[in-house]
Parts: C-alpha cells; sequence; structure tokens
C-alpha cells in the first residue's frame, strides 16, 4: 500500500466519498485502497510537509524503525524539532510508532502529487 499525498478540492473530495458509499452500499468488493493525504492548496501542503518534515520521512522510511534520538542524530539536526516533525507525521497518518516507541513508515512509497495547474493558480 501506498501514502499518496495531494491537492484536492472538497467538492472533489465528497464526490468520490459519496461514489465509494454508492459502490459499498451495493455491495461492491472493492480493492485494497491507498492512503490519501489530500489538503486544500499547496500553501496547506507545503505548511503541514516542509522541506525538512519531508526529508524526516524519507530517513524514517531508509532507517526502517528508528528512534528519534537516532534519526535526529543521522539527520544532523535538534531532538526536539525533528521529535515535532516526527508527531506532525504521526497526526497525519504517515508514520507510526511502535511497541519498543521506535517510529517507523508502515507504507511501501510516499507520493507527493501537485498538477502543475494548482501550482500557477499558489
Amino acid at each position: 500500500m501506498k501514502a499518496i499525498i495531494g491537492i484536492t478540492s472538497w467538492d472533489a473530495s465528497k464526490r468520490e466519498l459519496l461514489d465509494l458509499a454508492r459502490r459499498m452500499d451495493a455491495g461492491e468488493q472493492l480493492p485494497v485502497a491507498d492512503y490519501h493525504l489530500n489538503f486544500a492548496t499547496p500553501g496547506e501542503l507545503l505548511g503541514e510537509l516542509p522541506p525538512k518534515r519531508l526529508a524526516t520521512l524519507r530517513a524514517i522510511k531508509a532507517a526502517g524503525a528508528v528512534s528519534i534520538y537516532a534519526l535526529a542524530r543521522g539527520l544532523g539536526r535538534n531532538y526536539s524539532n525533528v521529535h515535532a516533525d516526527v508527531r506532525r507525521l504521526i497526526e497525519h497518518g504517515l508514520v507510526e510508532k511502535n511497541a519498543d516507541g521506535r517510529v517507523f513508515m508502515p507504507f511501501e512509497d510516499v507520493i507527493v502529487q501537485v498538477e502543475a495547474s494548482l501550482l500557477e493558480a499558489a
């Protein structure tokens, strides 16, 4: 399963959710879905996932289950800043903690999709 991060309007999300609900109500067998995290604007996406936070996510993916201390050391960043980034990544469902308190990314990959036309509007 992948995590797909993108930009979409509430109207588009609502249409997709209503379609999904209709398919489920009709008894359609649905495949395992990817995790989607959408923001309304490019500014919101970059506000929640700035470059250093995305670098933290990449480092977690590369390391596997890792302590926040080891992660901060590997990134050459302050522990409290990395801890704050990890907390936000957990809140967004992109990172999880195991029983040992180590953080890991539960997805095969994370894809950030931004249409060029949305960037022009920003």
